[in-house]
């Protein structure tokens, strides 16, 4: 793994919060189109279905003129080989949200915990498990009451 590759998988974890952000539910699919994910609350993994789990963003966040009005911020983003062309990576995660509601705060923080492969000399996310432990007021952020560590 060269630099080249540090910074393409850099770019897939940041652009997971640019599309979510902005409201590309179909988009964050997508980035997950050949990855098995893991939802805090799911029994189960959304495996190589973007189409689903597109759905599933759509049925739980909040959208507000499209956006959800989040800003994902990540920090301490640890890239490592993990076999030939392959890797992993952990990243700490913070959730800010803010409507005419709810003021500017913090609603989520915790741990992405992502592998990835590298298939025809492209980058792409193969597993991604939200590991999130920290919550706030989500009352603005999703649909529905949403119990951490519930099913």
């Amino acid at each position: 793994m060269d630099a080249t590759d540090y910074f393409e998988i850099q770019n897939l974890i940041y652009e997971y919060a640019a599309r979510l952000d902005q409201g590309d539910l179909d988009g964050v699919g997508r980035l997950f189109a050949h990855a098995d994910v893991h939802i805090p609350g799911r029994s189960a993994p959304v495996s190589n279905d973007p189409k689903l789990l597109s759905e599933l963003f759509r049925d739980f966040v909040r959208l507000y003129d499209g956006k959800p009005r989040t800003r994902h911020m990540m920090s301490n983003v640890q890239i490592r080989p993990n076999g030939t062309n392959r890797a992993k990576a952990n990243v700490y995660v913070v959730v800010f949200q803010q409507t005419a509601e709810l003021p500017l705060q913090p609603i989520i923080g915790g741990d992405y915990v992502d592998k990835f492969e590298k298939v025809d000399n492209v980058w792409r996310f193969s597993e991604r498990i939200i590991a999130n432990d920290l919550y706030g007021d989500l009352s603005a952020h999703g649909k529905y009451t949403y119990a951490p560590g519930g099913a």
